[in-house]
């Protein structure tokens, strides 16, 4: 006998959250997604129906494949990708899940969707984004797109982020996450430090620098030690 877990009826459709590439069309009139792993050669609007990737003719999600749209139960854990090398351009996406889906410990699987929000990181200089610029990479017809803050928007094809919301339609609210609010702090000096002191550090690293520059002079002078007979 084969077991299967009980189906679910919820009174209002579940929500969850993902990452993916925000992306605009070549001729600028539509904006939408696309995702960072299965599925991410096709891009999807705001409200979008999932299908099987793999061409196959059955609905999606389907319990013998890993097609559909996939999303995690927790804010935190959709973060948490945004940390890896690969996908620190993606954008984070709130969303609620539409029709059949597939609940695992960490998320869903399913069938249909709508991105209520999309939370855009930092430009990588780390300022506040105010648009998303060409990111130099894309799907065809469909450029990606990255955060972007007013000094690094310079002359690549952008959008803000109002008009982006407006073009990708069906109600999508874009924010700006948090940018230059982040503090930087350099190890080697302490906090509090007066201007006596800071004057002090940098003469001690001046003559740190003198004393190197001296060793230097006397390795190329020839007078550094070298083997001897």
């Amino acid at each position: 006998m084969r077991l299967r877990l009980p189906e679910e009826r919820p009174t209002e459709p579940p929500t969850g959250f993902k990452i993916a590439h925000p992306v605009l069309s070549q001729d600028g009139t539509r904006a939408g997604f696309t995702g960072v792993s299965l599925g991410g050669a096709l891009p999807y609007g705001v409200v979008a129906d999932a299908s099987c990737v793999y061409g196959r003719r059955h609905r999606s999600p389907a319990r013998l494949c890993d097609c559909g749209f996939h999303c995690v139960h927790e804010r935190a854990a959709a973060e948490a990708l945004l940390c890896t090398a690969e996908h620190r351009a993606a954008v984070l996406l709130d969303i609620t899940v539409l029709g059949s889906y597939i609940r695992f410990e960490l998320g869903f699987r399913y069938a249909r969707q709508r991105v209520r929000t999309a939370t855009v990181g930092p430009c990588t200089c780390g300022a506040r984004a105010v648009a998303l610029a060409d990111a130099g990479w894309g799907r065809p017809g469909w450029r990606a797109l990255a955060a972007a803050c007013a000094g690094c928007v310079r002359g690549r094809t952008s959008v803000s982020l109002a008009a982006f919301a407006r073009l990708a339609g069906d109600g999508l609210r874009v924010v700006a996450g948090s940018g230059a609010e982040t503090l930087t702090v350099d190890p080697g000096l302490p906090e509090g430090l007066g201007v006596p002191e800071l004057v002090a550090e940098a003469a001690l690293l001046q003559a740190r620098l003198d004393w190197f520059q001296s060793r230097l002079a006397r390795l190329e002078g020839g007078g550094g030690g070298g083997d001897r007979p």
